[in-house]
C-alpha cells in the first residue's frame, strides 16, 4: 500500500513539472517598460545562441520590444520561426504584412512596415538581413 502511494505521488509530481514546463509557451518571460506613452511589455522570446532586440513601432508609437533568442542566421528566418512577422515572397524577397499581429495593407491605404537597423531605414530586406547582436532593429508602420 504505501509502495503504491508513493509511486501515485512520484508520478502526480512528474505530471506537475511537465505541465508547468510545456505551459511556458516556447520560452517566452516577458517585464513591462514605463514609456512617454504608457507601458510596454518587453518580452523574451525564443531559444539559441543569438539575440537581438526587436522594436515595432505603430504611429510613432512603441507597442512591443523583443529580446530575440536564437540560432538562425537572418533576422527574418528569426521572426518569421518565431511568428512575430508574416509576408509573401515576392521578386524582391519577403514583403512583411503583419507584425505582432497587426496588419497593413499598402493598396488600401498606403501603409507599409519599414524595417530600420539601428535607427536606420534598412538598406536591404528583413530576410537578407545576417543578425548582428550588437545591433537594434525596429519594424514601423509607415505611410
Amino acid at each position: 500500500m504505501k509502495r503504491s502511494k508513493l509511486f501515485f505521488l512520484h508520478f502526480a509530481l512528474f505530471v506537475l513539472i511537465a505541465a508547468t514546463a510545456l505551459s511556458c509557451g516556447g520560452c517566452r518571460n516577458a517585464t513591462e517598460i514605463e514609456t512617454g506613452n504608457g507601458a510596454v511589455t518587453v518580452e523574451s522570446i525564443g531559444e539559441g545562441d543569438k539575440s537581438f532586440v526587436l522594436e515595432v513601432v505603430n504611429d510613432d508609437t512603441l507597442i512591443s520590444k523583443f529580446t530575440v533568442h536564437t540560432d538562425k542566421n537572418t533576422v527574418g528566418e528569426a521572426l518569421l520561426d518565431l511568428g512575430v512577422i508574416k509576408g509573401d515572397n515576392g521578386q524582391y524577397g519577403l514583403y512583411v504584412k503583419t507584425v505582432d499581429g497587426i496588419t497593413v495593407d499598402y493598396d488600401k491605404d498606403g501603409a507599409y512596415w519599414a524595417f530600420y537597423v539601428d535607427g536606420q531605414y534598412a538598406s536591404q530586406g528583413v530576410d537578407s538581413t545576417e543578425i548582428d547582436e550588437g545591433c537594434k532593429y525596429m519594424l514601423k508602420v509607415e505611410r
